[in-house]
C-alpha cells in the first residue's frame, strides 16, 4: 500500500493570521517525530499570506489516527478553532 498523503489548506480569518501561523509552526516538530510520519511540511501561499498549506505523508490511516489523537494535534485544534477555515484532502498515489 502506498503512503497516505494529506493536503491541508488552512486559511486564517482576518486578524488571526499570526496566531494561526504560530500554531501551525509549533505542531511541525512533534509531528515529524511521530513513528508513522513520513513528511510534515508547512508552506505559505505567496499570493495570500493568510493561507497555509500543510503537506503530509503518513504510513497509513492508523498512523494518521494516532497523530490526530496526540496532545499537540488537539492543542492545534483548540488554538485555531474558529480562527481559520480548513480543507483537508486525503490522497493515495495511483502511479
Amino acid at each position: 500500500m502506498k503512503d497516505l498523503i494529506i493536503v491541508a489548506t488552512i486559511t486564517a480569518k482576518e486578524g488571526h493570521e499570526v496566531l494561526v501561523r504560530e500554531a501551525l509552526e509549533r505542531i511541525v516538530p512533534p509531528s515529524r517525530a511521530e513513528a508513522g510520519c513520513i513528511r510534515y511540511d508547512l508552506h505559505i501561499d505567496l499570493g495570500n499570506h493568510a493561507s497555509f498549506i500543510m503537506l503530509e505523508a503518513w504510513r497509513d490511516e492508523a498512523a494518521l489516527a494516532e497523530h490526530e489523537a496526540t496532545p499537540h494535534f488537539q492543542e492545534l485544534l483548540k488554538s485555531v478553532g474558529g480562527k481559520a477555515d480548513v480543507q483537508i484532502l486525503k490522497l493515495n498515489q495511483l502511479v
